[in-house]
């Protein structure tokens, strides 16, 4: 008995099983039917719809938007990677503080034309965005005569000079042996690196005496003759260190103000050299307000600002030349999209007239456009990511430090052109097709 209600039970649940599945089956009909006869007549639609596309219409538009979005996408990366090499803060170019005078011209030389700096040329100089903190070359009012000389080695020279000082924090050395006791009679001095390089390779070379290093400059002593105010006074000079930034000879701050007021006291030192602590040397700014003020910098120190310009204006005429070229690709394609249209006027009047809406009508063209521009901006990637990897290697064996980012600024932009250019493409296409319909209507 149990086993024939286990079979029946069994049996009739699979009966209804398969009675839902038929249910289901003739409910979902006349829906497959409808996609099968819609895929049909949709192939059918392209197959009437495909005569009369122009093969070399379609490469010469497929070749010039892949050259143009190639140009376009590869000048945008490669701004992306090469622009921190003159602009971070380990770039080889990197020059935190800038030297500025005044620039002394002919006319301005017999006319008495003074180069100093003005309170207000300070004041106007801090209030610029680029710049973080400035010092002022402090020149020394007094005469000054400096001996240095090594009996054993035969060395003994002797010269009129001068002093300067800047605020301490300006200083590239150590500053521990920086500071100036008055009692010790001894002033510690700081000199340019390319001063002792032109000793050793110029005057000593010339004159066969020994080349001195910086551990053995520093235990020499100059004697310090300074005079004014009706005061002479000799003092001891022990060279500190070497400086790549500061091209004078250095003095602490303290120093001069203290020599300043006892050799000199009437006489106003005003700079003619000012020391500007800048956010980005680089800035474009920096280089328009020195040429608006007639300014002039040590060493070339704004080169990286004129590089970076100058490789911002390359940079633009090739992206210009990118663009118009993907213009032109467009209008290659618009018209070979006109042109066909125009040959299948009649078939898509017809197509029209037998209840096909325009949309319909005009998708098999949009679905050409669209996916022509995928190709294009899948190899377009493609060829950037190749040729990226070239001048990267080049970059990376001169600058090893600079980090390499991703492709996202090129894949952005391609995605960018894509989107515009599909999107006037299908309407465009849209607009024609609806113009032969109301035409026809």
């Amino acid at each position: 008995m149990v086993s024939i209600l286990i079979y029946l039970t069994t049996t009739s649940s699979n009966y209804d099983r398969l009675s839902h599945k038929k249910i289901l089956s003739h409910s979902f009909e006349p829906l497959i039917v409808i996609c099968k006869i819609v895929n049909k007549m949709s192939a059918l639609v392209w197959k009437l719809l495909r005569q009369h596309i122009s093969i070399g219409q379609l490469a010469g538009f497929f070749l010039a938007n892949l050259f143009g979005m190639m140009i376009v996408l590869l000048s945008v990366q490669f701004y992306k990677d090469v622009i921190p090499v003159f602009t971070e803060g380990d770039s080889f170019m990197k020059k935190d503080f800038i030297i500025a005078t005044k620039k002394i011209s002919t006319l301005g030389s017999f006319a008495g034309k003074s180069n100093t700096f003005t309170a207000e040329d300070i004041t106007d100089l801090k209030k610029q965005p680029f710049t973080k903190t400035i010092g002022a070359f402090t020149p020394s009012q007094f005469k000054v005569s400096a001996g240095l000389g090594m009996q054993e080695a035969g060395i003994h020279l002797s010269t009129d000079m001068f002093f300067e000082s800047v605020p301490d924090e300006f200083v590239d050395i150590k500053l521990d042996k920086w500071h100036f006791d008055e009692s010790t009679h001894t002033i510690p001095i700081i000199i340019p690196r390319n001063y002792l390089n032109l000793y050793n390779f110029g005057f000593a070379q010339s004159r066969n005496l020994p080349k001195l290093s910086e551990g053995l400059m520093s235990l020499i002593q100059m004697d310090i003759m300074m005079r004014g105010n009706g005061r002479v006074e000799q003092y001891k000079g022990n060279i500190v260190g070497f400086s790549n930034r500061l091209n004078t000879i250095l003095v602490p701050q303290s120093f001069m103000k203290w020599a300043n007021e006892n050799f000199a006291p009437g006489a106003e030192a005003q700079p003619s050299r000012l020391i500007i602590e800048v956010n980005n040397p680089a800035d474009s700014s920096i280089a328009g307000y020195f040429q608006k003020k007639g300014y002039e910098t040590e060493d070339g120190k704004l080169d990286a600002g004129k590089t970076t310009y100058f490789l911002r204006l390359i940079v633009g005429i090739v992206l210009g030349v990118g663009l118009f070229i993907s213009i032109l690709s467009f209008y290659i394609l618009m018209l070979s999209i006109f042109l066909l249209l125009q040959k299948n006027t009649t078939k898509l009047e017809s197509l029209l007239l037998i209840g096909y809406s325009p949309n319909r009508v005009a998708l098999p063209y949009q679905l050409l456009t669209v996916g022509l521009n995928i190709v294009v901006l899948v190899l377009s990637i493609g060829l950037v990511y190749w040729l990226r990897g070239y001048y990267l290697n080049s970059i990376q064996l001169l600058f090893p430090q600079l980090e390499t980012g991703s492709l996202w600024v090129a894949v952005s932009m391609g995605i960018l052109l894509f989107l515009v250019v599909s999107v006037i493409n299908i309407l465009t296409v849209r607009k024609k097709i609806f113009s032969i319909w109301t035409h026809k209507s």
